[in-house]
């Protein structure tokens, strides 16, 4: 790699991480959510499995930002996936110690891992990225790394998938760890010692974020991902294995295709709102916020209409979920750049922590909500529950700097 730069140098480093620590997270999401499935759990039995996942994402998110900008990004990314490591290793267990708080307590582990990895891996980025197309180059490195991971994801929903049905949970689980373990070794190695690390060291009152910008955004950033995870996290793969008849196989392999494309559609965000150039006038802000979100809000609305009035969910519940996905990944991914543009230069992990906080609440609200929606009232519910949250994200929205 000596014929890269530095900064280029550690931006591979940290995607690298990123990519073999998100292809565990999806795996593992994935294993537990058909596992536990096959052993006729209820669907508001298996959101709760992931309750300690998301709820410990806030936490983490607020407190992580604040120690990456003490000691390092280095060292709070490698401290992610160390614990992803043990979270893994916690469930190489004997079946019969496989229990709801067992598990629970496992997620939780790798809840906190995930969003320390997360946080690490988006901030680094604002510290590599200088010069006159700072901002253009920003947005693309983003939408890359955003992409790249989602891709990833999707690929970990299948793997989860194909290791489940060829070695079995415990195999699975087991592949999984000796692999993250390889990886982690090789970025304890070569990671930079002082990324992110700030100039003047903050203190802890500073994890809630002082500027109106990243607040707005933080907020309509929770209502986008709750809209998203009501229907998606629980309710879509129990649907398709009960109601559709789908096997474990089959399930995986189609909402690992689904995070692909939304993957993809991520990293062209870029062309997809205007900004392949760097100029300030090319960088989106509030009127592509708000637009791209007014196109999202209308379409699980759409599909629930069609699917009361008697309408093949083969063709529109799957077709619908394609273009959500599509349209969704655009959003995400604007928001995404958004945030590393808001922060501030010193102590970036600062305001992304905050901001990615808010994230993880609406991943934790939307999980809840899809299991208890869809036990209680069906896929219907869940759909339209999405429809109101991205109201919510449209109103936020227009508070948003103009430029």
């Amino acid at each position: 790699m000596t014929f890269v730069s530095p900064a280029l140098r550690q931006y591979l480093i940290i995607t690298g991480n990123y990519w073999a620590f998100t292809l565990t997270d999806g795996a593992l999401r994935m294993l537990v959510v058909l596992y536990f499935n096959d052993l006729g759990y209820s669907a508001l039995s298996i959101a709760m499995l992931f309750l300690f996942y998301e709820f410990f994402g806030v936490v983490t998110n607020l407190v992580g930002g604040w120690l990456g900008a003490r000691i390092g990004l280095n060292r709070t990314m490698n401290i992610g996936l160390g614990v992803q490591i043990i979270s893994l290793a916690m469930l190489l267990v004997p079946a019969a110690w496989l229990t709801v708080p067992w598990v629970m307590l496992a997620q939780a582990m790798s809840g906190i891992a995930k969003d320390l990895n997360k946080m690490s891996a988006k901030s680094a980025v604002k510290t590599l990225v200088s010069g006159a197309d700072a901002q253009g180059r920003l947005y693309r490195y983003v939408a890359l790394l955003t992409g790249s991971k989602n891709t990833l994801k999707g690929v970990g929903f299948f793997l989860g998938g194909a290791l489940l049905t060829l070695l079995g949970f415990e195999g699975a689980v087991m592949v999984m760890t000796l692999a993250l373990l390889v990886v982690w070794q090789m970025s304890l190695i070569l990671l930079r010692q002082d990324l992110g690390k700030a100039k003047n060291k903050p203190k802890f009152r500073d994890i809630f974020s002082k500027s109106r910008p990243v607040n707005i955004l933080s907020a309509a950033r929770l209502c986008l991902f709750a809209s998203r995870d009501v229907w998606f996290v629980v309710a879509v793969p129990v649907y398709l294995s009960s109601y559709l008849g789908w096997d474990n196989w089959l399930v995986g392999s189609f909402l690992a295709s689904w995070v692909i494309a939304y993957g993809i559609v991520q990293a062209l965000a870029p062309m997809l709102t205007g900004a392949v150039k760097g100029s300030a006038e090319n960088i989106p802000g509030r009127t592509a916020a708000v637009g791209w979100v007014a196109l999202l809000m209308a379409l699980p609305a759409m599909i629930a209409l069609t699917l009361q009035s008697g309408g093949d969910p083969h063709w529109w519940l799957l077709g619908g979920l394609w273009l959500f996905g599509a349209v969704f990944a655009v959003n995400s991914s604007l928001h995404s750049f958004l945030i590393v543009h808001y922060a501030s230069e010193d102590g970036v992990s600062l305001d992304v922590g905050f901001y990615y906080m808010a994230n993880a609440a609406g991943r934790l609200l939307g999980t809840v909500l899809s299991g208890l929606l869809y036990q209680q009232y069906g896929l219907n519910a869940c759909l339209w529950f999405s429809s109101g949250l991205l109201l919510l994200t449209f109103i936020i929205s227009f508070a948003l700097p103009e430029k």
